[in-house]
């Protein structure tokens, strides 16, 4: 039986105060509500119908809350099978269709060309390296285009990496030992982006 402190609590819109289960596995760690609650107040003018990408899901906690306040589409990665057996598990429980889950390894997953998301949360495990060469990505393979929010969160002892270019830090807060941020794409193409795998 999972314990009630694997436990996750959607904090608004359409499935506002609804608890989901995750199970325990290394670095999974929920955004904490407080911070949940300011990033989706920023959020608020683009979130309704935007398509949103949670690039290292773990709980689901971020792409469950967007797609509770509207968001039309919510891609989910996961990688470690447990991990994302327990969101399709979510997913079912709450009957959306909107989501999306992808057992994969994000970089991965990034190095495919893609279409822009209007909305992408980046919350990998702290220690692992892992935000620049996401945003690298993210940039160089068609991900993000003029107007796409990105969500960086860190350990607040690590601060966050060089921005792409054409990337501006629009808010910037800290919670705790956590710092995040919200970061506006204003590039128009790709010149001067970095390169993508080979």
């Amino acid at each position: 039986m999972t314990p009630v402190r694997n436990q996750l609590r959607i904090i608004g819109g359409r499935w506002r105060g609804r608890r989901l289960t995750f199970p325990d596995q290394a670095g999974l760690r929920p955004t904490p509500d407080r911070v949940r609650e300011t990033l989706f107040n920023w959020l608020a003018p683009v979130m309704p119908g935007a398509r949103c990408l949670d690039a290292f899901s773990g709980s689901g906690a971020l792409g469950f809350e967007a797609a509770s306040r509207g968001a039309g589409e919510v891609v989910m990665l996961e990688r470690a099978s447990t991990v994302a057996r327990q969101l399709r598990a979510n997913v079912r429980l709450l009957d959306c269709p909107a989501i999306a889950i992808h057992e994969t390894d994000s970089l991965r997953w990034l190095s495919a060309a893609g279409r822009p998301f209007d909305v992408v949360f980046l919350d990998p495990p702290y220690d692992d390296g892992l935000l620049a060469p996401s945003m690298a990505l993210l940039q160089s393979r068609g991900w993000v285009g003029p107007g796409s929010h990105v969500y960086l969160e860190a350990a607040r002892r690590d601060g966050f990496p060089d921005l792409p270019q054409g990337w501006e830090l629009v808010r910037d807060k800290t919670a705790g030992q956590v710092r995040y941020g919200l970061v506006l794409v204003s590039v128009s193409d790709l010149d001067g982006a970095s390169s993508g795998p080979g």
